[in-house]
């Protein structure tokens, strides 16, 4: 997994690449964490995000719960049809603010 970090202003994309799963996100968690006060505007980029497993859903959930505690945006964004497929067998398609 590759996170590329993009600041517009006080707007955070994390352009995420590969695998989120048992092994990286963590990693993922890590990034998140340590940028929290960065920004008022939180994106993930999914366009070239291969697999997300249930621990990198777990890391969305606690991210948007976070988030929505201090009235942050959190959207993601260019999610493939395989990861979307994810999203929507899960339910949390229905949660989460996918663009």
């Amino acid at each position: 997994m590759n996170i590329s970090k993009n600041y517009n202003e006080k707007e955070l994309t994390l352009v995420i690449e590969g695998r989120v799963d048992t092994i990286t996100s963590q990693n993922l968690h890590e990034e998140i964490n340590n940028e929290i006060g960065n920004f008022d505007s939180l994106i993930m980029d999914f366009t070239d995000l291969e697999y997300i497993s249930s621990a990198g859903l777990r890391v969305l959930i606690d991210t948007q719960k976070k988030l929505k505690a201090e009235n942050i945006p959190f959207a993601i964004k260019n999610v493939n049809n395989a990861v979307g497929e994810i999203f929507r067998m899960s339910g949390f398609d229905k949660i989460l603010k996918i663009e």
